[in-house]
């Protein structure tokens, strides 16, 4: 057997098996990117139209992973959604507020994270998103309006003091700006929600990073940067998948060419 026949056989091999590379993925990771909602507390489990929804999430009207209802609660202060008041240290200013609304209505109503969802353990909710890009005029404005707004603490996540019912400062917590606490925009973004979001290079229109609001009569913007990043991911599993089945026939290659 010549050498040219050895070496076809094996790229043949390659072909057949290729695909099989291509789709095999991390046991638990999410297969669909595009359009989906999270298995979380109050989300739909499809998005769809919802011509009702309130203020600040109108913008996903069109397709959307939460109710009216939703979209009317989470407005609230504090929201019976989850019982969290934002004005755990006295009144925020209604400008800092707006950004924790669009903040909200992002998590609940956006079906355009799917690149970044997760999968959690906690009673409340079954995924997340992880380290979703924000633009960076967003997190910029949201730290500029809230920054002589007063908190008590550096990640809203956990460490509270639920015993009333709602979130309260813990013992020893001591109530500062939130310039103190978040000293930076990427400290303030990455940090509140237990990186929730990342601070991007990128700016609003790159097509590269995610708006935490957005006109909707311009469409929705963060359709095309879920994309880029789904298709991104796809590749990239892809190139895995082939360099993994290339080393697994590397023996085989050795014993065609030695016979």
């Amino acid at each position: 057997m010549n050498m040219a026949w050895q070496v076809t056989q094996l790229l043949l091999l390659v072909s057949v098996a290729t695909p099989w590379g291509a789709q095999s993925r991390t046991p638990g990771a999410r297969r669909d990117l595009l359009n989906v909602c999270m298995d979380a507390k109050h989300h739909k489990t499809k998005p769809g139209p919802e011509d009702k929804l309130h203020d600040q999430c109108t913008p996903w009207r069109k397709n959307a992973c939460c109710s009216h209802n939703t979209s009317q609660e989470l407005h609230k202060d504090p929201s019976l959604l989850y019982n969290f008041n934002l004005d755990h240290c006295g009144k925020i200013e209604p400008a800092c507020k707006r950004h924790f609304i669009q903040d909200n209505c992002l998590y609940e109503c956006s079906p355009n994270l799917g690149p970044w969802i997760q999968e959690v353990n906690q009673s409340w909710r079954k995924e997340r998103f992880l380290d979703v890009p924000l633009c960076k005029e967003d997190c910029q404005q949201w730290w500029e309006d809230c920054r002589t707004s007063y908190t008590c603490k550096s990640n809203w996540h956990k460490g509270w003091d639920w015993s009333s019912g709602s979130n309260k400062c813990p013992a020893g917590a001591t109530c500062r700006t939130f310039e103190t606490y978040f000293p930076t925009p990427a400290a303030l973004c990455e940090g509140i929600w237990s990186h929730s979001y990342k601070l991007s290079n990128y700016n609003r229109g790159s097509g590269r990073c995610i708006q935490m609001w957005f006109d909707p009569a311009q469409g929705n913007p963060n359709e095309e940067v879920a994309r880029f990043y789904a298709l991104a991911m796809s590749a990239g599993a892809m190139s895995h998948g082939i360099g993994l089945l290339l080393l697994s026939l590397v023996p085989m290659l050795h014993l065609w060419l030695l016979s």
